[in-house]
């Protein structure tokens, strides 16, 4: 633990502040130090759970004051070391402040702090007709998705956190509260910070709250379950689906490894071939019209035996089971680590991108099953390992650096929804050139002290 004498007195303040919500607990702060997947534990000299904004803003008026690193922490899902405290400091772990500020059923928009899970909203607002689509696999907090600017399996449809956030509250670098804009559909007015500090990892302000936007809950839903005689044809199917301009709500890419997982895990019996997860939402005739289009699709790409879900807890299962797969992969190789990683390229260059990372994968004889958004260009793979291995480790990491510059090379990003965090860090520059330099300024203006999330996106 950092014992300077500043992080003494600032410990006092906040102590003074919180009283018994502020832990230095080995075990919480342990908890608040893993992650879930390959970086080393790195422990925050302390815990706060703040109440309010305004504790909020006190706790980081005091870090600016004694230059104290301060990290955000909401649902501990992150996948790239966001919440690491590699510098120690002042973890701000959010789960107190879950309330639903305001609903606005005629507007579809709704207030929430946060500490305010995805799951959470649902349910609260499960009686108005509307929802929020916004579903990464893991039950993530509102604030976190905000931060990361995260999407999921419906955002083929309705967009990432950066299309659905109309407003946020945030505690800037100096303790300072703003809201960035109004609840207005539109505006013209100045700069655009919500876009700013939406996916800017909690190293430029400490999001408090988030006014998004909610839609009406479709008329009729179906599911579907598509197999395919090879991952090209499942890949072809989604790109000529997105061309022809069918507006369908989630397709998913199963790779046949991960569908065999999957199988085991959630006691489904799916054939062990490369598969499409979809959804339709409309009335009863455009679903049925969506659904038909599609299947037709599929066939000619070499799909087949389509099974249908249209009741709501066949759907249900369907869904829980590729949100669980990294959870299923977990069990699949108990004692492992694991590597998550994730890119995003132009639909046009999807099926290479993905040709050409099986066969680098196939060549240097790893697992690593697929999982994508693939209606938006973007793949997931959980690659189990030793990290305590040198060769393990050095494996892996090579074909993560080429699965980057495979994207890069197509005119993609090295993240699709991730983020940056610590593990992608080092290939911001090869995506950005010069305007990485620009986003260095805007950290330096708004946080000069650099106490936000220190070490995240870009070392300064």
């Amino acid at each position: 633990m950092n014992e300077n004498k500043n992080l003494a007195i600032l410990l006092g303040h906040i102590k003074t502040l919180l009283g018994d919500r502020l832990s230095l607990s080995e075990s919480v702060r342990q908890h608040h130090g893993e992650e879930m997947t390959h970086y080393d534990v790195c422990l925050p000299d302390a815990v706060a759970f703040p109440d309010t904004t305004e504790e909020v803003s006190q706790i980081v008026k005091l870090c600016h004051k004694y230059e104290i690193p301060v990290i955000p922490y909401g649902a501990g899902t992150a996948l790239e070391g966001h919440f690491m405290a590699i510098h120690g400091g002042i973890t701000l772990d959010f789960n107190r402040m879950n309330r639903v500020k305001a609903i606005h059923n005629q507007d579809m928009d709704c207030t929430v702090e946060a500490g305010v899970t995805r799951e959470q909203l649902n349910h609260e607002i499960r009686d108005t007709g509307l929802f929020f689509p916004i579903d990464p696999g893991a039950n993530a907090s509102l604030g976190g998705m905000a931060a990361t600017r995260a999407s999921g399996t419906n955002a083929v449809r309705y967009g990432t956190m950066r299309e659905n956030v109309i407003s946020l509250k945030a505690v800037m670098a100096d303790g300072t509260i703003i809201t960035t804009s109004s609840r207005a559909k539109k505006s013209a007015a100045g700069y655009d910070l919500t876009r700013l500090l939406v996916g800017s990892e909690g190293t430029l302000g400490v999001i408090t709250e988030i006014t998004v936007k909610l839609y009406g809950i479709p008329e009729a839903i179906s599911a579907a379950v598509c197999p395919f005689t090879s991952l090209e044809g499942a890949v072809d199917t989604v790109v000529d689906v997105i061309q022809m301009g069918i507006p369908i709500a989630r397709i998913e890419l199963i790779d046949q490894e991960l569908l065999d997982i999957l199988n085991r895990f959630s006691d489904l019996n799916y054939p062990l071939e490369p598969t499409l997860f979809m959804e339709f939402h409309g009335s009863p005739s455009s679903v049925q019209e969506q659904a038909e289009m599609v299947e037709d699709i599929a066939k000619s790409h070499g799909g087949h035996a389509f099974q249908w879900a249209t009741r709501p807890e066949d759907r249900k299962k369907l869904w829980q089971a590729r949100h669980d797969g990294f959870l299923a992969v977990r069990a699949a190789f108990p004692g492992k680590d694991f590597w998550v990683t994730d890119v995003c390229v132009p639909i046009s260059r999807l099926a290479e991108c993905i040709e050409e990372t099986r066969e680098d994968i196939a060549r240097v004889d790893i697992t690593a099953p697929l999982v994508g958004h693939v209606g938006d260009g973007n793949f997931h793979l959980t690659i189990p390992y030793d990290k305590n291995n040198p060769e393990d480790v050095a494996r892996i990491e090579q074909v993560n650096k080429r699965l980057v510059e495979r994207a890069l090379r197509m005119e993609g990003t090295s993240t699709g929804e991730h983020g940056i965090g610590l593990g992608k860090k080092k290939y911001m520059m090869l995506e950005h050139g010069p305007a990485l330099d620009f986003m260095k300024t805007i950290k330096k203006a708004l946080d000069p002290k650099n106490i936000l999330n220190p070490g995240k996106i870009f070392d300064l």
